[in-house]
């Protein structure tokens, strides 16, 4: 956005120092060529003495001996005809071959030559008639060539081209920076933004340049911000509450359920159990909404070897699920991840859990430690009976149980924690139909640009 900014704001002063370059390089051209012209005139003028003069006496030794020396000093050629038109000195000019000396003959002076471009005139020829009182007995005829003229053009133009160059390159020196300073409340609002993504809820900006506009957009953000971090602690505050509301009437009804069961005739155990199974799902659930609810913790990215944490909670399993194999195939060195641990361990074990709990106990679970170019990943494979095609994308739908596992334990909101984990961390949850039955779950998480030196604790 910046540089489509920038070139907004340099294109049209572009086409200003483009036009106003080009109008004053053919001023200076047409100075320079009316300052030659006119300096040839007034030489012309002087010689028109001395060529009267010779005219008149009809001796030409009384202007050849001026027009040698005039074309010694200053190399232009120059004649003096009569007023027939014949030739009455000459100083390297063979004046037949110019009929500007018709014009002056006839009183008339000649007239400046000009072009935008110096190579189209060849030649500076100048026509002065010699006035005997109010008549014209002759004319004297002047050729310069334009070789030192050409050479003051482009000398011109060069200093007339770096000038602007100059000018261009601090155009867009001052377009970058008005671009720049536009754009930095939207960098800083960007940023701010994407702080807040990661859970620093008091972020905040402080006022910054910019136009006015954009000011006010600030001030506006900050309180967004303000309001969105107010809201998010009475959230929070409402968990903690419902927690606590929740958790000692449940714990309570639990505990005169267990005593029940101890006084209830035999023949209402079953009803006991029935009810102590419906508590325990009340507990699973409201232990699952709470999860979902407060994302408070979740902190930010850091590094985090996917295959010592996968290595930390298999084994963490296998204490729980005595007997139940679960195989680890992962790289023999690090896998970075820039990851909140917290997140992602959660993430797996719900992941895990849930693949045990639908898996036959004498099948294996494969969990595999994924490390190449743009796929970094933690894949878990369970051996159970899987779901239908159309069912896979509502396996992340909170409460959502498929039809044929209603009667597995569970509140259906363990694959929903695991992908809103993942993607509080940055990552995602992909689920996948192997062709031999089962699922596929892969966590995915992003890379961690810089290795780190240590492990971290």
């Amino acid at each position: 956005m910046r540089a489509r900014l920038t070139a907004l704001v340099y294109v049209p002063v572009a086409l200003v120092l483009v036009l106003v370059g080009l109008l004053y390089a053919a001023s200076v051209t047409r100075a320079q060529q009316q300052d030659v012209f006119f300096d040839r005139v007034r030489d012309a003028s002087y010689l028109t003495i001395t060529a009267r003069q010779a005219i008149l006496a009809d001796d030409p030794g009384i202007v050849a001996v001026d027009l040698e020396r005039y074309r010694q000093v200053y190399g232009i050629r120059s004649a003096v005809v009569d007023q027939a038109g014949v030739t009455l000195a000459a100083a390297g000019l063979e004046v037949e071959d110019y009929p500007q000396r018709h014009t002056a003959i006839a009183g008339r002076p000649s007239e400046m030559t000009t072009s935008f471009w110096p190579w189209d005139v060849d030649e500076v020829v100048v026509a002065e008639p010699v006035h005997d009182g109010e008549d014209v007995v002759g004319a004297l005829v002047t050729v310069s060539d334009t070789q030192a003229l050409e050479r003051n053009i482009w000398l011109s133009w060069g200093l007339l081209t770096a000038g602007g160059v100059a000018v261009a390159l601090l155009a867009v020196l001052i377009a970058d920076r008005t671009a720049g300073w536009v754009l930095r409340p939207v960098r800083v609002v960007d940023a701010a933004m994407e702080r807040m993504g990661s859970g620093r809820l008091d972020e905040r900006i402080p006022p910054s340049t910019g136009p006015p506009e954009l000011r006010e957009v600030v001030t506006r953000f900050n309180e967004m911000a303000e309001r969105v971090e107010q809201l998010m602690r009475r959230q929070q505050e409402f968990v903690a509450n419902a927690s606590h509301e929740l958790r000692n009437p449940l714990n309570a009804l639990m505990l005169r359920i267990e005593g029940l069961a101890l006084t209830v005739p035999p023949d209402q155990v079953d009803e006991v159990e029935h009810v102590r199974a419906e508590a325990e799902r009340m507990a699973q659930i409201l232990d699952a909404l709470l999860l979902l609810a407060d994302d408070a913790g979740m902190g930010p990215a850091q590094p985090v070897d996917l295959v010592e944490l996968a290595e930390r909670r298999i084994d963490g399993w296998r204490l729980v699920e005595r007997g139940r194999e679960v195989r680890l195939t992962a790289p023999d060195r690090p896998v970075w991840a820039g990851v909140d641990p917290t997140a992602l361990g959660t993430a797996l074990d719900t992941i895990v859990d849930n693949a045990l709990k639908f898996s036959p106990p004498e099948e294996p679970l494969e969990i595999v430690v994924h490390d190449e170019p743009g796929r970094l990943e933690i894949v878990v494979r369970d051996h159970g009976p899987g779901v239908a095609p159309d069912h896979l994308a509502r396996l992340t739908e909170r409460f959502w149980r498929s039809p044929g596992h209603s009667n597995v334990r569970g509140s259906g909101l363990g694959l929903a924690i695991a992908s809103e984990l993942l993607s509080s961390a940055g990552g995602r949850l992909r689920l996948e139909l192997p062709d031999d039955g089962g699922l596929r779950a892969h966590l995915q998480v992003p890379a961690w640009d810089d290795e780190p030196e240590e492990e971290p604790a």
